[in-house]
Formats: C-alpha cells, structure tokens, sequence
C-alpha cells in the first residue's frame, strides 16, 4: 500500500483538460446531492422505462448529474492520518505526454497478433531519458492492468477495451477494429498518466521504456503459478465468508454502482441503436440523390427543379456522414467506456470487502481463543502448560496480525474515498460533456439541412413567380 501513501509536488492532481483523446477535466458541481443515506436510493438516478423502444430517455429532467451525492466527510481517528490518501489541488502540470500510434500485424506460426507504437515524452527525473519508444501488444497491456490492481487494490484502474470490441465481427484485425482499440488503449494509458498515485507506479515507468524483451523478463518475476493459485483460493473464500459490518459509506457506494451499472448499460445499448438506424437511414437516402438525377434526364420541363432536388439531397447526406461520425467517435466511446468503469468499480468493492473480510476472519479467530483459554481455565499439569504457553503465543501473533489488517483496511478505505471523489468528477465531467457535443452537433446537423431545403424551396418560388409574370400579357 505504500504507493498510495505517495504525493509528488511535481506531479498535478488537478484534472486533465478534456483533449482530442477524451480526458476530461476534474470539475463541476459534485454528482451526488447528499440527503442523507436513507434517502439515497429514493433518487431517480435516470428515469428510463426498462422498454428499449423508449428513446425519450435523453429527454428527462432526471440525469446522471442529478443523483445524490456520499459525503466524503467520514471521522478518522488521528492515528490513521498517516494513511491518509489526498490528492491535493496544485497546478496543472503536465510532464507526461504518451501516444499510441503506427500498429502492425505480426504472424507466427502459432499466433497473429498486432502490437502498437508507444511514444512517451517527459520531464520527470526519475526517468533516464525525456523520449521513448517501445512497441507493445494488447497482452502487454493486460499486465500493466494486473500489476496496477495488485499494487493498488482500492484504487479505480481505468478500463482496457475488450479483446473483441466490434460484436459480430468476422475479421478482428480489419481496419476499424485496430483503429477503435488503439485509440482505447491510448485513452487507457494516458488515464493512468493523469492519475496522481498511478502515474508513478513503477510497473507503469517500465511498460512505457523497455525493450520488449526486457518487458518480458520482468512479467517472469512475478509470483509463481501456485502461488497465483493460493491467493485466488484465498479469494473466493473471503468472497464467499462475506463482509459482517460493512461501512455506512461503502454500502451507499456499492449500491450507487449497481444502480449506475444498470442505467449506463442501457444508455449503451439505446446509443448503440441510435447509430444502427442512424447508419440505415444514410443507405436509403444516399440512394435518392441518383434516382433524381436519372428521373431528370427523362423529364425536360421538371430536369431543373429534379437535379435541385438531387443536390439538396447530396448536401443532407454529407451533413448525416458528418453527424454519424460524431456520434461514434464523441459519444459511444464515453458511453461504452463507463460501461466498462461500472465492472471496475465492482471488482474494487470486491477487493476492499476482501481486505475486510481478512481483518474479520482474525477478530473472530481471536475471539473463540479467548474464550476457549477462559472456559479451559488453569491446570497444574505441565502438558497442559505448554499447550497454554502455546496458545498464549498464538494468540499474540493474531493480535499482531490484526494491528497490521486494521492498518491495510484504513488504507484501502481512505484510497477509495480519494480516488472515488475524483473519479466521480471525471465520470460528470466526460459524460456532461459527450452530450452537450452531441446536441451541438445535432443542432448545426438540423440548421443546416433547414438551410438547404429552404434555399431551395426559394429558387422555386422565385422561378414561378417569374414564369407567372411572363404569362401575362
């Protein structure tokens, strides 16, 4: 845990600016609104009917931005301030700049895999240069995730895209493919370079600067299969034991995550039809445009007024293309990528109810021995000693044991709370934004097909009005 412990002055924990890849800045009003916890799943967190065909869903009063908000105020005893994770507000300085670029295919005889150009830039001096390059696979990137979630089990790691992205793809290495995983990874990397603990992971500082056999020898150093074994055991186990008093707190958080889970899938899913017929509508239209053109060719009184008509339409299907471009590089990324926030913040809840399970396990272990050495009582026997003297040192050592849980539990709280509170402004901030840019670009769309028709419609007018006066005598 002592790397949740760290806060560099050179690194900003202010919010990254939201850029072309997507980071969004920390800000805006807190996304929860407390009434206390009694009330907090009383909130319409975001009023969809549970029937899919109900689009009016973007059009509600109640919002993602309107849910009730956990009080990050929580009493600590003074003597767990050492623990305390803060990431303070400092300038915005941004010494780490990361680019995923130039993907290649690579084929063996026993795999075909793609890797990717990474470049960093930085001014940090635990770096022994300011420029790297190394190339990386998606397999690479899934061991920086793990080693991130094993140093930092209580902070909230962002999503890697999955290994299929595009559902029902026959091809997984076809342009489209490779293009919207690299610039998910790209968002991932660089997600994890604003984070103010993140960012100074060691496992992250050798992703981005060795070679990749270097990287390769270092994955080897890792504990060993059965070891692997034993702690995913030891897991389950405190997985299926459960939490007995879990924090007001953390029960507020877990149930905000289900509630958040529910309406964010759902957003996907009705985005992800929005774009279908989006795409269905711009077939059939951009069909209209030639059919125009050859019904002019046949009609020599109307030819004018149809190839009007076919440019008018021309010019709607440049506008719709535009408008669906927007729609799947702006929004459906956001969407989908809090899709995939929602299973990490569920696999976070799960790993601190597992530290806190442990700690549980160890008070009522010592719970039951106290008990057995009072109802034992004493004997002079000297078999009956030892077992005693033995007890007694049994006893000690889990004492011992739960002075070091009841630290690791405080601090894995106290990172959760942190990280929680940041990660909440970004979630506000990206989805607010990913929406109101949809809405512009929904209103230029509108506007400018109003304008086409309408100028159209005008030149007829006016055409008529002319014929009409050439008429009369």
């Amino acid at each position: 845990m002592e790397g949740e412990r760290r806060a560099s002055p050179e690194r900003s924990s202010g919010l990254p600016a939201r850029g072309a890849d997507g980071e969004s800045p920390g800000g805006g009003g807190p996304l929860l609104r407390s009434r206390g916890s009694s009330a907090l799943l009383q909130v319409d967190v975001l009023d969809l009917d549970e029937d899919e065909d109900d689009l009016e869903v973007f059009s509600k009063d109640a919002s993602l931005m309107d849910m009730n908000s956990f009080s990050p105020m929580m009493p600590t005893s003074p003597l767990s301030m050492i623990n305390q994770v803060k990431f303070e507000d400092e300038p915005d300085l941004k010494d780490l700049f990361i680019t995923v670029d130039e993907p290649e295919s690579h084929v063996t005889t026993i795999e075909t895999f793609i890797t990717y150009r990474i470049i960093t830039k930085t001014s940090r001096g635990e770096f022994d240069s300011s420029d790297f390059e190394v190339r990386r696979r998606y397999q690479d990137f899934l061991w920086l995730k793990g080693k991130l979630e094993e140093a930092h089990p209580t902070l909230i790691i962002p999503p890697l895209p999955e290994k299929f992205i595009v559902r029902g793809m026959v091809e997984r290495f076809n342009d489209d493919f490779i293009e919207t995983r690299r610039k998910a990874l790209q968002k991932f990397l660089n997600r994890i370079a604003d984070h103010p603990t993140l960012t100074f992971n060691e496992d992250f500082k050798i992703f981005l600067t060795v070679q990749a056999w270097e990287l390769s020898s270092h994955k080897k150093q890792g504990p060993g299969l059965l070891s692997k074994m034993g702690q995913t055991v030891r897991a389950v186990a405190l997985s299926m034991r459960g939490v007995k008093s879990r924090p007001q707190q953390f029960m507020e958080m877990n149930d905000f995550i289900e509630i958040f889970s529910q309406k964010i899938n759902l957003i996907d899913k009705i985005s992800q039809r929005i774009y279908k017929e989006e795409r269905d509508y711009f077939d059939e239209m951009r069909e209209y445009g030639p059919i125009h053109i050859l019904w002019s060719a046949s009609e020599d009184d109307l030819a004018d007024t149809l190839s009007g008509v076919a440019s008018c339409i021309d010019t709607c299907c440049k506008a719709t293309e535009k408008r669906m471009s927007g729609l799947s590089e702006a929004l459906l990324p956001v969407v989908h990528e809090y899709v995939l926030y929602s299973e990490i913040l569920m696999g976070v809840m799960k790993r601190r109810d597992q530290i806190q399970a442990e700690l549980d396990s160890k008070v009522e272990a010592l719970t039951y021995k106290k008990a057995d050495a009072d109802l034992t009582g004493s004997s002079e026997s000297l078999d009956c000693e030892e077992v005693v003297l033995e007890e007694s040192r049994f006893e000690i050592y889990l004492t011992e044991e739960i002075g070091k849980l009841e630290d690791k539990v405080e601090c894995a709280n106290n990172a959760l709370k942190a990280d929680w509170e940041r990660w909440k402004q970004n979630m506000q901030n990206d989805i607010k934004s990913a929406f109101a840019d949809m809405a512009e670009e929904n209103i230029h769309y509108y506007e400018q097909c109003l304008a086409t028709w309408e100028s159209f419609l005008t030149s007829q007018t006016d055409l008529h009005s002319e014929e009409t006066s050439e008429d009369k005598p």
